[in-house]
């Protein structure tokens, strides 16, 4: 009976780590929808949300099923909880890589030549933390989970820069305001995809520990 049970177990890392290759799609797509303007990075974007969705239904089953087929002991029970949490949390980033990607319809390429550099290295470090807190969940490496949870700090950071940016960017060119809150929103949508990754990374935690992290007890060299 254990046995099946670990192999479901596998399977069910299986679907995680799949699922989390398609929010990293979604977020990639949305941000090179972004940058290019292309109608393909955004149906690209679209598509992985639809695949990340039916991920969602997938995995929500074979945590059913292993709660009502099987008799899981305390840790096992912490374990299936943290995952139908952690889905939980993908899907709402699936679902704001389409908002992001949904937004760049409306971007004119002539809006204005505002620069996307910290955008881009705000994606970059929510796609890595996305990739590390599902694979601290495969690997129940409390250690990588703590390194996500710390890294939100830098998508804070530079989403401040972000704002402060685009302050200047609106009192030196008004013309471009509408452009400006656009970009504004993708941003606030990347940080909030952080902020999602740092609540699977607290679900691994108490996976493991049975007991719900407090951020401040984690030492900063850890990044």
């Amino acid at each position: 009976m254990r046995v099946r049970f670990d192999e479901q177990l596998e399977r069910l890392n299986v679907m995680l780590i799949d699922m989390g290759a398609l929010c990293e799609e979604a977020i990639t797509y949305a941000v090179k929808a972004l940058e290019t303007g292309k109608d393909e990075m955004r149906k690209k974007t679209f598509s992985a949300d639809e695949l990340i969705d039916d991920r969602e239904r997938e995995i929500e089953s074979v945590c059913l099923k292993l709660l009502l087929q099987q008799q899981p002991v305390a840790k096992d029970l912490r374990l299936i909880s943290a995952a139908l949490k952690m889905i939980s949390d993908m899907e709402r980033i699936g679902d704001q890589a389409y908002d992001i990607a949904e937004i760049t319809k409306f971007i004119k390429e002539d809006r204005s030549s505002f620069n996307h550099d910290h955008i881009s290295v705000m994606a970059d470090t929510a796609i890595q933390m996305v990739t590390e807190s599902v694979d601290s969940f495969v690997k129940r490496d409390m250690d990588l989970a703590n390194k996500v949870i710390l890294k939100d700090d830098i998508v804070d950071e530079l989403f401040d820069k972000v704002k402060d940016d685009l302050i200047t960017a609106v009192t030196e060119d008004k013309d471009c305001a509408e452009y400006f809150i656009d970009i504004l929103m993708i941003a606030k949508y990347l940080e909030r995809i952080s902020d999602h990754a740092v609540n699977i990374a607290e679900w691994v935690i108490f996976s493991i520990t049975g007991e719900h992290v407090n951020e401040k007890n984690i030492e900063k060299d850890k990044i």
